[in-house]
């Protein structure tokens, strides 16, 4: 079976006024879409077709780990996104919350760790919470596909700080982009992560 571009969470305009309708259409509707594709071309006769992409992510090298794990990072990314409206934002509570208040002293101090790193990585990438193997939480930065899903954290949180994420909206203003994201976060869903 071939690998399907997942539905979004939430209608296109739902991450307004944060995010607009035609980025998410770009993003995902475009942007995503052309991974996909050109995973399934790459895989097609192989011995990964009909694999699960997580297993692919883990497995491939090249050009098809390439386009699997933007498939798998960009499919994780929606998900951690909740239109403000319907409860997006805010600060995380319950076991999250006190993970969050051991590892950075709160939610604050983990909010400027992240955009620092979001705004100290060159080009094209992503920036995570992670659970380590001991529990704890840490902030990790990949760059272009790579994913904490070939290691032993387990992402929580993924923010795209690839142009094509916020360029339409913000243009280059990384920074505003981050601003906007927080806005954003589902933190029932980054939670639900936590082991």
């Amino acid at each position: 079976m071939a690998i399907e571009l997942p539905p979004l969470p939430y209608e296109r305009s739902a991450l307004e006024p944060h995010i607009s309708a035609e980025t998410v259409e770009y993003h995902h509707g475009k942007h995503q879409r052309g991974y996909v594709e050109r995973l399934n071309a790459l895989v097609a006769g192989t011995d990964l077709a009909g694999a699960p992409l997580e297993d692919i992510v883990r497995k491939a090298q090249g050009a098809v780990f390439e386009n699997a794990a933007q498939a798998w990072n960009h499919a994780f990314y929606w998900r951690c996104l909740r239109p403000s409206a319907g409860g997006g934002g805010g600060t995380p509570s319950g076991a999250l919350g006190e993970a969050i208040d051991n590892a950075f002293g709160g939610f604050e101090p983990l909010r400027a760790q992240f955009d620092a790193l979001a705004l100290k990585l060159f080009g094209s990438g992503w920036v995570w919470l992670v659970q380590r193997e001991d529990g704890g939480l840490a902030l990790a930065a990949t760059s272009n596909a790579a994913t904490p899903l070939t290691g032993s954290d387990i992402p929580l949180l993924a923010c795209d700080v690839w142009e094509h994420a916020y360029y339409i909206d913000y243009r280059n203003a990384r920074a505003k982009y981050l601003e906007a994201f927080w806005n954003l976060v589902d933190w029932d869903f980054v939670a639900s992560n936590l082991k």
